[in-house]
């Protein structure tokens, strides 16, 4: 279980899976195949995403261990430390996260937000 600094348990540890995206490629997503993005604004290991930026994009978090489905690369996993305390799952570094506006699976639409927001490929490199 994911559990807040605070004791709360948040859910369940996730999964992260690759599927083949039609025009993306492979890339990273959730158990529920939630599309994962990357924000390069953050630093290595470091989220810049702030309050009201976490609102629209929903951290990836854990509580230190999230499963791992065929063709992610365990090298590649990490966490880092959110400013309340929470842990978001890092891929190569960098911190991931959901976007609000995709309904279901498959959807990419956070795909080039402002110019900043990017899903991954399984090799950690950034798809734009």
């Amino acid at each position: 279980y994911v559990v807040s600094p605070a004791g709360k348990v948040i859910g369940l540890e996730p999964t992260i899976s690759v599927v083949n995206d039609p025009s993306l490629g492979p890339i990273l997503v959730d158990d529920n195949g939630m599309t994962l993005y990357i924000f390069t604004n953050d630093g290595p290991d470091k989220s810049n995403c702030n309050a009201g930026c976490l609102v629209k994009w929903p951290p990836l978090l854990t509580s230190g261990k999230p499963n791992l489905g065929d063709g992610v690369d365990a090298s590649l996993i990490g966490t880092a430390t959110l400013a309340d305390g929470t842990m978001i799952v890092t891929y190569n570094h960098m911190p991931l996260y959901y976007w609000v506006n995709d309904a279901k699976a498959g959807d990419t639409t956070g795909q080039g937000v402002g110019s900043v927001w990017y899903v991954v490929a399984p090799d950690g490199s950034i798809i734009k």
